[in-house]
């Protein structure tokens, strides 16, 4: 249990490295209009009730992301200079993009069951039997 818990955690922190690349890509290209300048911020999770099968695709994601995760820390504390850390960030990026795509997830959504399962108790619960089923 404690090893599934890391490895959520592990994917849950590579999730937020995709979100602050996918809103940084956003925000480069996107044009800052004073009605829309706010338009990417992020708002709280709203109650949402993801199906059993998206669950079950996020578990798989994630199992997959922690690894991934695990593999380019060690490329990442290897690197020298920051250029050399930055391609590998951007490599690892672009596998979890692939890993969640893969699963059959967009990356919106998988980011967002994640924070819905760091807020809810019982669904994170629910996804933890699913990864070790």
């Amino acid at each position: 249990m404690q090893r599934f818990t890391a490895l959520l955690s592990a994917a849950l922190l590579s999730a937020g490295l995709m979100s602050a690349t996918a809103h940084a890509q956003d925000a480069a290209t996107a044009p800052a209009t004073g009605a829309g300048a706010g338009a990417g911020a992020e708002a709280p999770v709203q109650a949402q009730n993801f199906s059993d099968g998206d669950l079950q695709k996020f578990a798989d994601a994630s199992k997959e992301i922690a690894t991934i995760s695990q593999d380019y820390t060690t490329r990442l504390q290897e690197a020298d200079g920051q250029e050399a850390q930055q391609e590998v960030r951007v490599e690892a990026n672009e596998k979890m993009v692939d890993a969640v795509r893969n699963s059959g997830l967009e990356v919106e959504t998988f980011n967002a069951i994640g924070q819905a399962v760091q807020q809810d108790p019982e669904m994170m619960k629910r996804v933890q039997e699913m990864a070790q089923s």
